[in-house]
């Protein structure tokens, strides 16, 4: 029998223990929506094509995901680490840039494959676009890259009509992993300072919505600036709340962490190399039990399976909070859209720049009363910023004083390290001036009757930063 003592044992193994290695890298992951201009399904046959032309001019990336139908999902670079690939479907091609120490590294490469990937769907009337939601979605073709971790996926969130008797509402679109697309981004993060950096980026989470907001249901609701967040907390994902959104706790110590990673959720698990899917439980819940009832995939059918859960499965466990603790020591933040190509790397300076203020951070958010000590928690506030609207309570040039005195310390961060960086926030303190974000912005636009085509096309310009 798997107590909690030897789960606790190996949660810490798995998540905290990582974080004692002393590193200063930087991991970047962008999602990119296609669109097919001729408001028509994305043509798979295109993007294979164009799959194999990159492998052609990038030489030292190789096949490192190829679907049931053989076709090549993902291409890695291994003198880098770089992966180029298709997340959840062909709909949503990935820029995973390998960990580097400085953004313009991670800035030029990008730059060069996407320009390479786009100018190439370009010849097909195809385009890529800055969007955290597809504006053509309607017209797509929403299937999942058939391969094991995509059909699980997908398996997992078409699943919600099973869960009948839990205190939730369940959206109307299981297949959004394959219309939304995030900026992510990774920072190495000492074992002294987890628990501190978790707890005060937690706190700034309504401000990344004012800042970054990006993700319009375009043509079925104008009212929310980031509807990714909907997406993800009334899907199956959010059974569990813990297993996604802001940390509305505050973290004692490690011991507190550790026992909110033993309060999620697992869904799914490997056995001989297949995923087996179950209903979402909590962990605790999974070790104590002697077999557990899930479906596996198998020549294009799902059948019924029972596994015994063994200590390692908690290499499954998968939350998708707003900042999650990774295997590799680091702490990913993923509450982010994808920006307009132009402003890609704004993301991850604005991490970058308040890793190391954590103290001057801290200072801000409990010396404010414009957004905070008003009742109202992280999650909450981040709830009413992602609106269309401020609230009423909110005086907005004092709001815009408060994020650009967040930025301003996010600069002073990057200007420390000497390298420069600080110029990827400039978008940030543009937004800051217009009380504006891409979210806003392109609602204002549409409803001013400028087409969203031309948004297509803007959002999707890359400015090259020397």
């Amino acid at each position: 029998m798997i107590n909690k003592e030897m789960v606790r044992n190996k949660l810490y193994e798995e998540f905290i223990k990582p974080t004692n290695q002393n590193k200063n890298f930087i991991g970047i992951e962008i999602e990119i929506p296609i669109i097919n201009l001729d408001k028509k399904a994305v043509d798979f046959n295109v993007v294979h094509e164009i799959t194999g032309k990159f492998q052609k001019q990038f030489a030292d990336f190789k096949a490192d995901g190829v679907d049931y139908d053989g076709n090549i999902f993902a291409l890695k670079n291994h003198l880098n680490d770089d992966i180029v690939c298709y997340d959840c479907s062909y709909n949503n091609i990935e820029f995973a840039m390998g960990r580097e120490r400085d953004l313009f590294s991670i800035n030029e490469r990008f730059s060069e494959y996407y320009s390479f990937v786009k100018e190439s769907f370009e010849e097909h009337n195809h385009t890529l676009t800055g969007m955290g939601i597809n504006p053509y979605r309607k017209y797509n073709l929403n299937e999942p890259i058939p391969s094991e971790r995509y059909l699980m996926l997908y398996h997992h969130l078409k699943s919600f009509r099973n869960y009948a008797n839990i205190p939730m509402h369940f959206h109307k679109y299981p297949e959004y992993g394959m219309f939304s697309s995030a900026s992510q981004v990774q920072l190495d993060v000492t074992k002294e300072n987890l628990v501190k950096t978790i707890n005060v980026f937690s706190k700034i989470e309504p401000i990344k919505a004012l800042l970054f907001s990006n993700s319009v249901l375009y043509g079925e609701d104008n009212r929310f600036t980031c509807f990714r967040d909907a997406l993800w907390e009334y899907s199956t994902h959010g059974v569990n709340p813990h297993n996604i959104g802001v940390y509305d706790v505050d973290f004692k110590d490690l011991n507190d962490l550790q026992s909110y990673l033993e309060s999620l959720n697992i869904y799914c698990v490997m056995r001989d190399g297949a995923y087996i899917n179950f209903p979402s439980m909590n962990l605790l819940e999974y070790f104590a039990q002697d077999y557990v009832s899930g479906e596996i995939y198998c020549n294009g059918m799902y059948r019924q399976i029972d596994i015994k859960p063994c200590i390692n499965d908690i290499k499954y466990l998968r939350p998708f909070k707003f900042i999650n603790l990774t295997f590799r020591g680091t702490v990913e933040f993923r509450s982010i859209c994808t920006q307009p190509i132009r402003d890609s790397m704004c993301v991850a300076a604005f991490h970058l720049g308040l890793k190391d203020k954590l103290d001057e951070l801290e200072d801000i958010i409990t010396n404010d009363t414009v957004l905070y000590h008003r009742g109202y928690t992280a999650g909450e506030l981040r709830k009413l910023l992602i609106q269309e609207k401020l609230p009423e309570f909110i005086n907005k040039n004092d709001l815009c004083r408060l994020s650009k005195d967040i930025v301003d310390l996010s600069s002073d961060g990057l200007k420390e390290r000497a390298i420069g960086e600080e110029i990827f926030l400039k978008p940030l303190y543009d937004r800051i001036k217009k009380h504006s974000n891409p979210g806003k912005d392109l609602i204002h636009l549409t409803k001013n009757g400028m087409d969203i085509e031309k948004i297509i096309r803007d959002y999707g310009k890359l400015d090259i930063i020397i």
